[in-house]
């Protein structure tokens, strides 16, 4: 049976058990507790049974000229675990979250390629745009 839960400060160990394939890289201790005592970031996390088998981050924001948004900044669910439901899963526990701290507005960008995400996004009601896409590297 998967649960689904929205991870405080006590989970770190939980955190850092995750499937290999969940996250892109391998899990920083440092980084995870930092992120785990952040009140402005999030994270959810599916397990089965005592394996930690997907992942949905996000975090909230403002601006002086806007109200508090919600962005969804990854999703990951282990290879095994694929086409079940569970990023939608992840995804709905993040929105809940949002809605609670009043949140009205969230957003999430990916590849246009990816079919699959595009498709999980879909079916939670999302509407698509076009947007350009930069990155910079800030590397001396």
């Amino acid at each position: 049976m998967i649960t689904v839960k929205l991870l405080g400060e006590d989970d770190l160990e939980l955190l850092l058990s995750a499937d290999t394939s969940v996250f892109d890289e391998p899990i920083r201790p440092d980084l995870a507790k930092a992120y785990l005592a952040h009140p402005d970031y999030l994270i959810a996390l599916a397990s089965d049974g005592s394996k930690v088998v997907g992942m949905a981050t996000g975090l909230y924001y403002f601006h002086p000229d806007k109200p508090l948004e919600f962005f969804v900044n990854e999703v990951g669910v282990a290879e095994s675990h694929q086409r079940q439901g569970i990023a939608k899963r992840l995804m709905t526990k993040l929105f809940d979250a949002a809605r609670q701290r009043g949140v009205e507005y969230a957003w999430v960008g990916t590849e246009r390629d990816n079919v699959a995400a595009k498709a999980l996004y879909e079916t939670l009601d999302g509407k698509g745009q076009a947007m350009a896409y930069y990155e910079f590297d800030l590397e001396d």
